[in-house]
């Protein structure tokens, strides 16, 4: 195969991969609607409020390997392709979760397809960032502050460490952006002082 079909079909299955409701279907197998409870979303946070945090982590861990797979075969295996072709894997996995085609669209904010792909890019500079989203949801007990800020401190975290080819670094600020966009609610209900604490 040549290298634009291997990254043809590399960004496709981290697409459908991401596309994957983990935490609709775990909810769903134990008669739970995410989609009717707290905040209607599909990702961890909300699983925690509805069935526990041990679901929670679950959904976490399946939701991040969504993210980190396609990045790391790419990068493992499919070495022939440039940083670009699999930073936009990357892009198509967050994509997936985020729009769905199994839910028409709907999906998750990406946080924890995002981490998968920060995991896959820079485990340390991706440790860092998730280090700082526990350290604020420890204090303020708000998820959506410690996923703004550790999805934003990844890009800076992995410059400061070097070693990353720029369209990685290109990928993590505008996966951080994409992400701000989905929490526009959530920053939206924290400027009225009304987001809710877990």
């Amino acid at each position: 195969m040549t290298t634009t079909t291997d990254a043809t079909l590399l960004c496709l299955a981290a697409y459908l991969g991401g596309s994957i409701p983990t935490g609709l279907l775990l909810a769903r197998a134990r008669g739970v609607d995410l989609r009717a409870v707290g905040s209607g979303n599909i990702g961890a946070t909300n699983v925690a409020r509805a069935m526990g945090r041990g679901f929670a982590i679950a959904v976490l861990v399946g939701d991040a390997l969504k993210g980190f797979l396609p990045v790391f075969i790419g990068r493992r295996w499919l070495t022939q392709l440039p940083p670009s072709a699999i930073a936009i894997a990357g892009l198509a996995a967050i994509v997936g979760h985020m729009f769905t085609i199994f839910l028409r669209g709907r999906g998750g904010k990406g946080v924890a397809t995002s981490l998968g792909v920060a995991l896959a890019l820079s485990p340390l500079a991706a440790l860092c960032g998730f280090g700082l989203y526990v350290l604020a949801y420890a204090v303020l007990r708000l998820s959506s502050v410690g996923s703004l800020l550790g999805i934003w401190s990844f890009p800076v975290f992995a410059t400061l460490l070097g070693g990353l080819p720029r369209p990685y670094l290109y990928l993590a600020t505008f996966v951080a952006i994409l992400v701000t966009i989905r929490h526009r609610q959530n920053i939206a209900r924290l400027i009225r002082g009304e987001e809710k604490k877990a």
